[in-house]
């Protein structure tokens, strides 16, 4: 028998090469090429058929730009990710840590959705006794849900076409297989090909299809990187494991807006949505401490307040430690130059830590005059007034210039009793706020000399 050819695929583009290289030569990845057996090519003359089909020529204005009707499922910061609800014919990845909750929170799903529609859960990593187990544990009514434990696509293919469900959970891709490919499940051909093949069944059946997606220990997506292209929307489960909470982020999405965040915690009977996302990031202080300062950040249509807290330190080495957890290490490295520029205050000398409370990941540069503040009241040992919240994005010629929904961050923060806020000029309300006193700036100093 003669010995299988081995090639080397591109985890990132799915290019593949004979010899293995450091750089993969279609996409220029540094250390993304993994050794696979070639493939023998397959027959198959009806794989591209459901593709073939539609390759009439329309003319814009010709196609009728209907709304895409949505299903609720049953859990609003569920649907609040995925834009209002899941949409026939869609296909969703959803990725996260082991253990994290992606298969809880999909199974309260079908749970729900079992009532009215026509469901099926494929598991390649559990029995149809596990899932049973877990439904029982979570006290869940799912007597209408169908279950299928299998790998292989072929056989999912055939009772997807028996069953005919409106929804169709795969978990995961990565276990499923296909008998036209010789590789092992999990690898980059299979997650590709068994990934396309359920693209088209759920495209030409109007099937909404959810694939569980395992993750890399750098927190990426396992497999090709085709394979988010080829879905219409992309979430990640975010969470630490040690706490119970849990956030649900939304990065691609073609039926909805991307960066919304869906908040949960974890319980005995599954994930419990969270009414008040902004109590979950505010820290409890008995009195008014230094180096706190409270923001308000935007995470897609929603407002969250979050607490921004630093600490310096007299530093005892030659290079001051900056260490910075759920903001950008860069851009703290900037504002403190920025600090000392304009505002006059140095912290060469000073050890800088910076932390987001409650784990979230602040990605906007809103955060910036929080993070100012905070720094000069934990160094001047000095808390900001109590009940303040602060935003503002800082330029390097000290300016603080207006952030997006300005209106909307106010509005968020007085319905939680705050009373101050220092905002940048552009984003000072034109009708005054209830019960808010707003300190609109313009430059990084007048913030500073504002803290009172």
């Amino acid at each position: 028998m003669a010995k299988p050819k081995t090639i080397y695929s591109c985890t990132e583009c799915g290019g593949q090469v004979s010899k293995w290289q450091g750089q993969c030569p279609h996409c220029d990845a540094w250390n993304t090429l993994v050794e696979s057996v070639a493939e023998v090519a397959a027959s198959g003359k009806n794989r591209f058929n459901a593709l073939a089909a539609t390759g009439r020529v329309q003319k814009l204005a010709e196609v009728e730009a209907a709304e895409v009707p949505r299903t609720p499922t049953g859990i609003a910061e569920f649907d609040r990710v995925l834009g209002g609800g899941l949409v026939q014919g869609a296909v969703v990845l959803i990725g996260g840590d082991p253990g994290i909750g992606k298969s809880t929170l999909l199974l309260q799903t079908l749970a729900h959705l079992s009532a009215y529609k026509r469901v099926l859960y494929v598991s390649g990593e559990e029995s149809t006794q596990q899932i049973a187990l877990r439904a029982k544990r979570l006290a869940l009514d799912a007597h209408g849900m169908h279950l299928l434990a299998e790998i292989q696509l072929e056989q999912i293919q055939a009772t997807i076409s028996r069953e005919k469900p409106d929804v169709v959970v795969i978990d995961s891709i990565q276990t499923v297989y296909s008998e036209q490919l010789t590789s092992a499940p999990g690898s980059v051909s299979q997650v590709r090909e068994c990934a396309a093949q359920l693209t088209r069944v759920a495209k030409g059946s109007n099937i909404t299809m959810i694939l569980v997606g395992h993750v890399t220990k750098e927190g990426a997506l396992a497999g090709p990187r085709v394979l988010e292209h080829i879905v219409d929307t992309v979430l990640y489960f975010e969470g630490d494991t040690h706490s119970s909470f849990r956030l649900v982020r939304a990065f691609k999405n073609r039926f909805g807006a991307v960066n919304e965040l869906g908040v949960f915690a974890m319980t005995e009977k599954g994930l419990r949505e969270v009414s008040n996302p902004s109590a979950l990031f505010l820290s409890q202080h008995g009195a008014q401490v230094a180096g706190s300062c409270v923001m308000v950040t935007q995470e897609g249509t929603r407002p969250l307040l979050v607490e921004i807290q630093a600490l310096l330190d007299e530093a005892h080495s030659p290079s001051p430690r900056r260490l910075s957890l759920g903001l950008e290490q860069n851009r703290l490295a900037m504002l403190l130059a920025v600090l000392h520029r304009h505002a006059g205050i140095a912290c060469f000398d000073q050890d800088v830590f910076i932390n987001a409370v409650g784990g979230v990941k602040i990605t906007e540069p809103g955060a910036d005059l929080a993070v100012l503040l905070a720094i000069v009241s934990s160094l001047k040992n000095k808390p900001l007034p109590e009940k303040m919240v602060v935003f503002g994005e800082v330029g390097l010629a000290g300016e603080v210039r207006p952030v997006q929904r300005g209106q909307e961050r106010l509005k968020e923060a007085a319905k939680l009793g705050f009373t101050h806020a220092i905002i940048p000029r552009a984003n000072a309300p034109k009708q005054k706020i209830a019960g808010m006193e707003i300190i609109a700036v313009e430059r990084v100093e007048e913030a500073v000399s504002r803290m009172r």
